[in-house]
């Protein structure tokens, strides 16, 4: 008896080891074999990539948002959502197993009575099914495909969760980086007030002593005006980046004490040049939509399971007796034993529709999939493009802010001197003011396109087999 049951245990279980449907193989050629834009050889970044700025206050602010954002709080129930409904679907591949009983006093028609004299009416009784057992043999695999999906889909809320928190450090950082530009500007700018003050007592010094007409006092009015403005509009600015940031951070109250020089950001090294296509897999999103991928793709085995036979067993072991006192006796012992096929015969195409839907699902997320990395690849060549082009631009708006501010002092000796019009220094004056706000602005951008280029690569350009290993 033991070796018919061994036989046909290790027959049920070979029956149980094949699974329906298709295994996953990654895409091929979604992407070429690696970046081709050139870049300078750098030293390479693990995680907490925006610590290359280089700056404590940033780093605790990023580190704040991290903790505290609501989206990040959002992502880890989705996450727990996950976790539960791969639990579920874990729980399909083990047997069900119940314990239950009832006592019961009953007082039958007395017309229907045909029970022997000796069993008082009414009677008890007492029943205890011991232990209860259902298992659906999983022949076909559709519970392990659909253990399979959900734990494609629990990893890729995790990945989600990744996805956040790359977007959140590169908004904090980049709002960061646009707060100190604005602090910047604006020192620039009172320090160009000042000037235009300066501009508008020699002005009317001038006037009083006669050498000039009331135009040139006028114009310098006109000029400190204008520079009043723009101090009053890059406050404002500087308010409502300050508002943003404190919402990225989970603190409306937050307040960042003014720094007037963005060129104390240092600028984060560039990449090595023939970055390698496979560095994508660091991408959170990227791995997400592959994730998304298995998961569908494991969902066509369980709508082709559906098309075979199942096979369910149970099974009961208990007592019944109308005496309390009897009821562990072995005469008063029950079993029963059942299996049952369910064979589909006709369902009017139900589950082949079942069927092709898992399939047209499967195929919209491939090409989901590889969207979003070929996306992924142009955010990286972009990143390096606006890298390289932003760099140039800040040499060049150095160079124009450096000639503007020679200009200026020239202007302002021939004007003092007599020899030019206050026209001529006005305009020298407003030269030099937007050439540094220039210089600012351009650093800015160059700081961003870092920042960006971070983004577009996960985070760094460490070793991606790392990035890999944990999918």
């Amino acid at each position: 008896m033991s070796a018919r049951i061994t036989v046909i245990a290790a027959a049920l279980l070979g029956l149980a080891g094949c699974a329906v449907g298709p295994d996953y193989q990654r895409p091929q050629g979604v992407l070429p074999d690696q970046f081709t834009a050139p870049a300078s050889e750098a030293p390479i970044l693990a995680d907490g990539w925006w610590q290359a700025f280089g700056d404590a206050e940033l780093n605790a602010l990023v580190e704040r948002a991290l903790k505290d954002s609501a989206d990040v709080r959002i992502a880890l129930a989705r996450i727990e959502q996950a976790d539960a409904v791969m639990q579920q679907a874990g729980a399909a591949l083990f047997p069900e197993i119940d314990l239950n009983g009832n006592a019961s006093r009953i007082s039958p028609s007395r017309g229907t009575w045909t029970s022997n004299k000796l069993t008082p009416r009414p009677y008890n009784d007492f029943k205890l099914n011991g232990v209860m057992v259902a298992y659906e043999l999983d022949f076909w695999g559709k519970f392990r495909r659909a253990r399979e999906a959900a734990i494609a889909q629990a990893t890729g809320s995790r990945l989600y969760r990744d996805t956040v928190r790359l977007t959140l450090a590169g908004s904090v950082t980049s709002g960061y980086v646009s707060l100190r530009s604005l602090d910047t500007q604006l020192a620039s700018s009172r320090a160009s007030l000042k000037t235009r003050e300066a501009a508008v007592a020699i002005a009317q010094h001038r006037y009083e002593a006669g050498k000039v007409s009331a135009l040139d006092v006028q114009q310098a009015e006109s000029a400190r005006a204008a520079l009043e403005a723009q101090v009053s509009v890059l406050t404002q600015q500087r308010e409502l980046q300050l508002h943003q940031l404190g919402l990225l951070v989970g603190a409306p109250e937050l307040d960042v004490a003014p720094r007037d020089d963005l060129r104390t950001l240092p600028l984060p090294p560039v990449p090595p040049a023939g970055l390698p296509a496979d560095l994508l897999d660091r991408r959170p999103d990227v791995r997400q939509a592959e994730q998304s991928l298995i998961s569908y793709n494991a969902q066509i085995g369980v709508a082709k399971a559906a098309l075979f036979p199942s096979i369910s067993l149970t099974g009961l072991f208990g007592g019944e007796s109308s005496d309390l006192s009897n009821l562990f006796k072995s005469s008063s012992s029950l079993w029963s034993a059942s299996a049952v096929v369910n064979l589909p015969v006709f369902d009017a195409g139900y589950r082949l529709g079942k069927l092709d839907q898992a399939t047209a699902v499967q195929k919209e997320a491939l090409e989901q999939y590889r969207k979003t990395a070929q996306t992924a690849y142009r955010e990286v060549l972009d990143a390096l493009v606006s890298l390289r082009q932003t760099s140039i631009t800040e040499q060049a708006r150095e160079a124009q802010m450096k000639a503007a501010a020679n200009a200026e002092r020239i202007s302002r000796a021939r004007y003092e001197a007599g020899s030019a019009a206050f026209l001529e220094l006005l305009d020298a004056q407003r030269s030099s003011n937007d050439a540094q706000i220039a210089f600012i602005q351009a650093r800015e951008a160059r700081l961003n396109a870092s920042v960006a280029f971070f983004k577009a690569l996960g985070g760094g350009w460490g070793n991606p087999s790392n990035a890999v290993a944990q999918r």
